[in-house]
């Protein structure tokens, strides 16, 4: 028998470590929107201190010479994105901390279900792996293959923190109501997930597009920046409506066959709120001159879809009696 305290204990920590990773998804589109992602150019130091600088003058007087001899050229210290950087590497390294408390929380699954245990350790090792990747990241200068390899894996790392959760309440899932799904709903859920998969795909290509785009005009200009948009732009924007009508027809099925209040009727709401404000906020770079504040949120968005989605998911197939 699983100790009930532990595993609540268990739950707490590892909704919030999802969270956490969450939140660090959010600070590093802000990097990367705000141009922030060479505020520190080496790593895990930054301008080869620990804690950096906050002025100029603390810095070697030939600082662009030797960055620029380890392959940096134009390094230029700029205390505000620098420390906007290393603001994000502090909270990823806090939410490292919180996944490594919830891999050994999940000790107490090896006598019960090991597979929730593995799943956490899975997750600890990607993290350490995600860590390396972000080191080269920067030794690659920002390289957009790299940066969309180190936000697809943050998406992995989300859905494997996700479903060791959910593995850990599978008996109260199990009595959600979930007799009435369909294998025609099952499909489409399914393909509604590949597609959310898609248009962050498609997504990533365009974020790396714009960061050209805004290192061309330095991060300023923002309005005429989507004159430069490339044609995979446009197919994101118009994938977004059938990504739109496809999950709110799985809502409407899921909130007619749900009684008020239940769990999956809220993750149907939550669904719709958190694709309608993707959409809005994509809409607002297109039309109001690419915000800076709403390339974070769109970014977010599209995690959070794929994360509930994939816990709809995931509580349907125990719902139905069928091990996720």
């Amino acid at each position: 028998m699983i100790d009930p305290l532990a595993a609540a204990r268990f739950r707490r920590l590892g909704t919030l470590t999802i969270f956490a990773v969450y939140f660090v998804i959010l600070v590093g589109g802000i990097v990367r929107a705000s141009g922030a992602g060479m505020g520190c150019p080496d790593w895990p130091t930054c301008f080869g201190q620990w804690v950096p600088p906050t002025d100029e003058a603390q810095l070697p007087a030939n600082y662009h010479e030797i960055y620029a001899q380890r392959g940096y050229e134009n390094t230029t210290f700029n205390p505000v994105k620098t420390w906007t950087e290393y603001t994000n590497r502090l909270i990823g390294a806090s939410t490292g901390l919180l996944i490594l408390l919830t891999a050994w929380a999940s000790r107490i699954y090896l006598k019960g279900d090991k597979g929730i245990f593995y799943l956490a350790v899975t997750v600890l090792l990607l993290v350490g792996f995600q860590g390396w990747l972000g080191s080269a990241v920067v030794a690659s200068n920002l390289k957009p293959l790299m940066i969309t390899l180190h936000m697809l894996l943050a998406l992995g790392i989300v859905a494997l923190l996700i479903y060791a959760i959910a593995r850990s309440q599978q008996p109260l899932l199990a009595q959600l109501d979930g007799g009435w799904q369909t294998p025609r709903f099952a499909l489409l859920l399914k393909i509604a997930i590949g597609m959310t998969l898609i248009q962050v795909a498609m997504g990533t290509q365009v974020r790396e597009s714009v960061d050209f785009i805004a290192h061309q005009h330095s991060y300023i200009d923002r309005q005429f920046w989507r004159d430069s948009f490339p044609i995979i732009f446009y197919v994101h924007r118009s994938f977004s409506s059938v990504i739109l009508f496809t999950n709110l027809w799985l809502a409407w099925q899921i909130v007619a066959h749900t009684s008020p209040g239940s769990l999956l009727r809220r993750m149907a709401y939550a669904l719709c709120v958190l694709i309608v404000t993707a959409i809005l906020a994509g809409v607002s770079l297109d039309r109001l001159g690419f915000p800076a504040a709403a390339q974070p949120l769109h970014l977010l968005m599209a995690n959070l879809i794929f994360g509930a989605q994939f816990f709809i998911w995931i509580c349907l197939k125990y719902a139905s009696g069928r091990p996720a």
